[in-house]
């Protein structure tokens, strides 16, 4: 039986929520090994003079744990 571990990240992008999405699955996987699935909880933009500046994404990184 394999124990996962869920943890919650905040990240961002200039580009794309896509691209949050993999800024936030790099930074985590510097220190999470086996990272095995990301699910992007919530999307959001920030907007300054009528155009989106950044983009930025709350997302659940699952791992698998080493037992």
């Amino acid at each position: 039986m394999a124990i996962l571990k869920v943890i919650e990240i905040l990240a961002n992008s200039k580009t794309s929520w896509e691209d949050a999405t993999q800024n936030a699955v790099a930074h985590a996987s510097k220190t999470v090994k086996n990272i095995a699935s990301v699910y992007v909880k919530e999307q959001s933009a920030i907007v300054e003079n009528g155009k989106v500046v950044e983009f930025r994404v709350n997302v659940k990184i699952t791992f698998k744990v080493d037992n």
